[in-house]
């Protein structure tokens, strides 16, 4: 079998690419390991840049984002008993959307199975060769039965643990990381919003985030030990914590529910360069992570396969190359820009056990001066929403 594309992985950089392409008359093919149901009940975090939105839009798998999501104009920074708020709207122009990943991703299938995309769900055994030639290909089994899938070119969106990564010459490749000495644990929660926007607080026991994923679901986390387990913490145990590190001194409460799901997840800051050897393209998480502090994980799989479309798009219609040949160099000067404000964002509220008297008063100093000054900000603001596209 041949095609002009490989899409290895249904995450929304992979559909997204595909669905791009598509609009370009490009052929792609994309495998999953995962079944159409996995991807679609995955819940992670969804808070979309301007861009992203942008983008969605103009694919035309927008409109339930629209209707449905949460259009936010502003966020809100909670230290020392007080809130303040950070209008974005005001200060940039422009705005975000609360919408799950997982929304993102049903837009996305429903899209490419409309215009009868190849999407082959459960997938396994696959390995990528001949990638520093013009024909790589990609076997696999799938149905039971083993196959070979060979094209122009193929992208790796198979995530951090995925085998895109690897396929690149160990020599070749510099991977440079810092992993957190804490974790988030994450609630889900059935009741209604407890803020129209969302709250990111420091407090001296650790970080917490209000946030929200639909008018009966909430989504939020505190900062805590990565080793601990779910089980140390009850119900109650949760809501006390919470209550304690978001509390205000106007008064303002946040509204408990029934809470359906917890996990802990790690925090890591990683990049991996070259995002391309030979005919293999690396996108999202499968080169890049950054902490979810800063909501720029999607937004940057979103930013890498719309630099890959136009650079395919070049190539198969004007025969050019050069957009492919400085894909890593494009992609990594909006990628660091945000792995610099993830870390920002990180270290501006999280609690870290080492820190002295000294590093936790220029940690409060900061906080201050961002929201007392304008121009502080906006720095927090242009960069929250997304940097435009150049």
């Amino acid at each position: 079998m041949k095609t002009q594309v490989i899409i290895v992985g249904a995450g929304p950089a992979g559909l997204l690419l595909s669905h791009l392409l598509h609009l370009q008359g490009i052929e792609s093919v994309v495998l999953e390991s995962r079944t159409r149901a996995d991807i679609e009940s995955t819940i992670r975090a969804g808070v979309l840049e301007q861009g992203t939105m942008d983008i969605l839009s103009e694919a035309g798998v927008g409109a339930r984002m629209r209707s449905e999501g949460a259009l936010h104009h502003g966020i809100e920074l909670a230290f020392g008993g007080k809130r303040h708020r950070i209008d974005l709207n005001e200060l940039t122009g422009r705005a975000i959307t609360v919408y799950a990943q997982h929304e993102v991703i049903k837009d996305l299938v429903a899209a490419r199975i409309a215009a009868a995309g190849q999407l082959l769900f459960e997938v396994s055994a696959v390995s990528l060769h001949d990638i520093d030639s013009k024909q790589p290909s990609v076997r696999f089994t799938h149905g039971g039965e083993s196959q070979q899938l060979t094209a122009d070119f193929v992208i790796g969106c198979d995530g951090f643990h995925g085998i895109a990564r690897p396929t690149i010459p160990e020599p070749l490749r510099r991977d440079y990381q810092r992993i957190y000495p804490f974790g988030w644990f994450g609630i889900l929660v059935e009741s209604a919003p407890s803020s129209e926007e969302l709250i990111y607080a420091q407090h001296e026991r650790g970080f917490a985030l209000v946030s929200t994923r639909s008018p009966t679901v909430q989504r939020h986390y505190f900062q805590c030990d990565p080793k601990d387990e779910v089980a140390n913490w009850s119900d109650d145990r949760i809501w006390s914590e919470m209550h304690t590190r978001l509390e205000s001194s106007d008064g303002w409460k946040l509204k408990e529910g029934k809470i359906f799901q917890k996990n802990i997840i790690g925090m890591r800051s990683f990049v991996s360069t070259p995002m391309q050897y030979g005919r293999l393209f690396l996108a999202g998480d499968a080169a890049h992570i950054v902490p979810p502090t800063g909501a720029k994980g999607m937004n940057l799989a979103v930013a890498d396969v719309r630099l890959l479309s136009i650079a395919l798009e070049a190539f198969y219609k004007k025969g050019q190359e050069e957009r492919l040949s400085t894909y890593t160099e494009d992609a990594l000067k909006r990628v660091w820009r945000a792995e610099h404000f993830s870390w920002w964002m990180t270290s501006l509220l999280h609690r870290f056990d080492d820190a002295s008297p000294f590093q936790q008063e220029l940690q409060r100093a900061e906080l201050d001066y961002l929201v007392s000054s304008r121009a502080a900000a906006t720095v927090l603001a242009e960069n929250y929403v997304g940097l435009p596209f150049a």
